[in-house]
Parts: C-alpha cells; structure tokens; sequence
C-alpha cells in the first residue's frame, strides 16, 4: 500500500506525481553524467570535470520552481542538475565536455562545466568565484527595467560568500528590490577550505538580514522542501517583493575537482559516512513508499539514462572539433 503520509507530503509541497518522477529522473541523469564524465577525466579524453554529486536535489528542484521559457539561471560549475532542467541535453552536455565546435555553451572555447545556453536563458559563467553574483543583479535590474516578468536565480558554493562580489551583488539586489534569488549551495567546503575556516557564522542565510531581504536555509538533500522554499523566493522575486537568498545544505561527495585529491584534507570515514546521506536512494526510496516508483521502474528507468549518456559520449566525441581559424572571433574587434 502507498504511504499516505508521503503522498501528503508531496501533495504539500506543491509538486504532483509526475513533478516528483522528473525530478527524479533528472537527478539520475546528473549524477550519471558527473560519474561518467569524471571516468572521462580519468582516460585523458576531456581535460576537466567538477562533479555535482551529492547536490543534485538542490540543483534539479530549485531550477523545477523556475519558469524556464521566461526565467534566467546564472550557473556555477557544479549547476549540472539544473541545467538539465533549463533544458540542456546530454549531447549538448557532452558537446560541452569534449571541446566540440558545436558546443552551445562556447563552441569548444570555454573549460568544460562551464555553462551558458542564450536560447535557453542561461548566462555564461567564467572561472572566477564569485563573478556571477552581481552579474545576476544585473541581469534582474534589466528585465525590471523593461516590464519583463522574469525572475533570475544564481547559483554558488559558500565559498563564494566570502567574496566582495557577493556583498555588491546583494547589497544591489536589495536597495532595488530586484527579482532575484541568491542560491547559495553549502556544502561545507570550498576546495579544500572548510566552513567554519571561511566564515565565523557558518550559515549563509542569515547575512541576508543585513541587505533588507529574508534568507532561509533549508535541507538540500530534500528535493521537496528545496522546491517550496525556492517556489516562495521566485514567486516574492515575480510579485515585485524583492529578492531572497536560499541556503541549502548538502553534501560533496567527490573532491572539489578531477583536479583535487580530498583524502589530503579528509578521511575516508568522513567520506563514506557523507554518502550515507546520498540524496539519490533518499528519494528513490520516498517514490517508492508513495507508490510511485518499485524495482522494474526504477532499473529500466536507470537503463534508459545510462544509454542515453552513451550515446551522448560517442556523438560528441566523433563531432568536429572548433576550427582554429575562429580562435580569436569575439576576442578582438574587426
């Protein structure tokens, strides 16, 4: 029998059946592409990846609460889950990975990972941490100008908040009372830094107070309550209300980069306890109790996903690559 308390729950939260199973199924599409992609890294055929593992609740349910026709996502790195939702494919992901000429996000120019789709809102992001804060100020500031009902949200680590950006980007966002939401992803590290080594006060939320807005923190390993508090924050931020900034706590449980080695600054205990609390099963196993989901969906639904990744790895690596001639088109003026 279907729990009754679960479906209560999911009913409460805003979302119905089908809203639960595609977030599901794009939490499973993220996290199987950051695996896949960090195998890639591993056999030298793409330079780079930062896996989102442990953060897709966070990503997938916050981007589900936008309106993806008319809404803005200013990404960071580990933004894949939300990405996907915005309406990136896995071969444009791929495309991405590999450098490829017909990568929508730069055309083989950028890092990989590092995202921006004009035809589907989403605002090119750059290495530098912390940039995309007042960026999405901006961004707010001009559809407000212009009468547009857009709402935009940013996404960052904490690590970010201890940036001057994120003060300017707030401070903007508040004194304008801008459409904007700030959502913030803490999960306790930025590279090899530690929380509580960047900030005295290690909750996020809390400095929103300070720029005349609220801030709440929730549990982001919980798809369901990261989509009420963000569905709140975009609909405040689409009323004229003003922006909020949105902490969701969750977990890394991979190093900070293909680049990053974690056991030089954590324990293989801390790790393994960490992907205990792994938001993947936790919802596979909510789905299931509502009766939403059992053992036949769910592997086939993991079948399809996997092939579609594969697929998606050997379009991409068999497409051109950018020609070297264009190197320089958008650096300099003609």
């Amino acid at each position: 029998m279907p729990d009754s308390v679960g479906i209560d729950r999911l009913r409460d939260s805003g979302l119905d059946a089908n809203d639960a199973q595609q977030i599901y199924r794009h939490m499973l599409l993220a996290r199987a592409i950051s695996e896949k992609s960090w195998l890639l890294t591993r056999q030298g055929r793409v330079l780079f990846s930062m896996p989102c593992d442990g953060q897709e609740a966070a990503d997938v349910a916050s981007a589900y609460a936008l309106d993806s026709a008319v809404d803005f996502i200013v990404p960071y790195a580990r933004s894949l889950g939300a990405m996907l939702v915005k309406g990136m494919t896995s071969q444009e992901v791929m495309l991405n990975m590999f450098a490829k000429a017909a990568d929508p996000n730069s055309g083989g120019r950028q890092m990989p990972m590092h995202w921006g789709h004009k035809n589907l809102g989403i605002i090119s992001m750059g290495s530098s941490v912390g940039t995309t804060i007042p960026r999405a100020s901006g961004i707010a500031l001009a559809t407000k100008l212009r009468g547009e009902n857009a709402v935009t949200m940013v996404y960052f680590g904490e690590g970010s908040a201890s940036e001057g950006d994120f003060h300017e980007g707030l401070a903007f966002a508040g004194v304008h009372r801008l459409p904007v939401v700030f959502l913030c992803n803490n999960n306790g590290w930025a590279a090899s830094v530690p929380v509580e080594l960047q900030s005295a006060e290690t909750q996020i939320a809390k400095r929103a107070q300070g720029y005349g807005f609220p801030g709440v923190t929730v549990d982001g390993l919980d798809p369901l309550v990261v989509y009420q508090a963000v569905r709140t924050a975009v609909d405040r931020a689409r009323s004229g209300d003003g922006p909020t900034l949105v902490e969701t706590n969750t977990i890394r449980m991979m190093p900070h980069s293909s680049s990053d080695d974690h056991l030089r600054y954590r324990t293989q205990e801390e790790l393994d306890a960490e992907r205990e609390l792994d938001p993947l099963p936790r919802l596979r196993d909510f789905l299931v109790s509502a009766g939403l989901l059992d053992e036949e969906s769910d592997q086939t639904l993991r079948e399809a996903v996997d092939q579609e990744i594969e697929d998606a790895i050997s379009y991409a690596d068999a497409a051109p690559s950018p020609d070297p001639a264009t190197a320089l088109d958008g650096v300099y003026a003609p």
